[in-house]
């Protein structure tokens, strides 16, 4: 699954490139305004963080919500206290686009991610240039040569990366490039089996100074309680919170 979504992802990609070459992506990224630290801003608290995702769709549950309009959404998270905002942009499998991160961008003031599959250098450009201050980089995904050039061009840019993990070795995959913020994904991107105490087995590999996010499994305030007490900064949210009542939701786990 992850290797047809990755693919898919390259794919769209470049017939992207096709119309705007990269060239002309890498100017907008250039010319945009500077990214958010992001790590600063998400740096460890007496409180658990969140970072609130806008998710129409996924390929284990099917169509979640419609969000006709991302940036009303992204507003509503800012106001029930998320620290960041992930906006998935892959299109086939989860219903996103470019233009939904462009939208978010000038609605709200928080740092965004930038959800994809993303293998080619021109999507970090491209991500720059819509606005995004991280990109998701996904270890399993990516060779060693390739996670450590896209990880030197997101910092290179100014943007931060979310290196995604789900074993041990791919945790020191991402310390040997320099991840400042580690994510555990407690979905496995092959079989989209979960694990919710996945991320508590690997919690210790990932050393003080990083920044730890626990991903997946999170419907309710005690999942966001499990995972902060298993030693995550941030729990990464998205389901629970595009199928209730986003500021309300946001809250509750923000107190669990």
């Amino acid at each position: 699954m992850l290797s047809d979504l990755t693919a898919g992802a390259l794919a769209d990609a470049s017939e992207r490139r096709s119309a705007r070459p990269l060239s002309a992506v890498e100017a907008d990224a250039m010319a945009a305004p500077s990214a958010i630290d992001a790590l600063a801003l998400l740096a460890p608290a007496d409180r658990v963080k969140i970072i609130a995702e806008i998710k129409r769709a996924s390929p284990s549950r099917g169509a979640l919500a419609e969000i006709r309009d991302p940036a009303v959404l992204a507003v509503s998270y800012e106001t029930g206290g998320a620290s960041a905002i992930s906006v998935l942009t892959e299109g086939r499998r989860f219903g996103g686009s470019l233009a939904d991160l462009t939208a978010v961008r000038e609605a709200v003031s928080l740092p965004l991610l930038r959800k994809d599959f993303i293998a080619d250098p021109y999507q970090v450009f491209e991500a720059r240039a819509a606005g995004a201050d991280l990109v998701l980089l996904i270890v399993a995904a990516l060779d060693d040569r390739t996670l450590s050039e896209l990880y030197e061009l997101t910092t290179s840019l100014g943007m931060a990366a979310l290196v995604e993990t789900h074993s041990r070795d791919e945790v020191a995959r991402a310390l040997d490039v320099g991840a400042g913020l580690i994510g555990v994904n407690a979905r496995d991107l092959s079989t989209f089996e979960l694990d919710r105490d996945l991320f508590g087995s690997l919690a210790d590999q990932i050393p003080s100074g990083v920044i730890r996010v626990a991903e997946s499994a999170v419907l309710s305030a005690a999942d966001v309680a499990h995972y902060r007490s298993a030693g995550a900064d941030i729990v990464l949210v998205g389901e629970a919170l595009v199928t209730g009542d986003p500021i309300t939701t946001l809250q509750h786990f923000l107190e669990a």
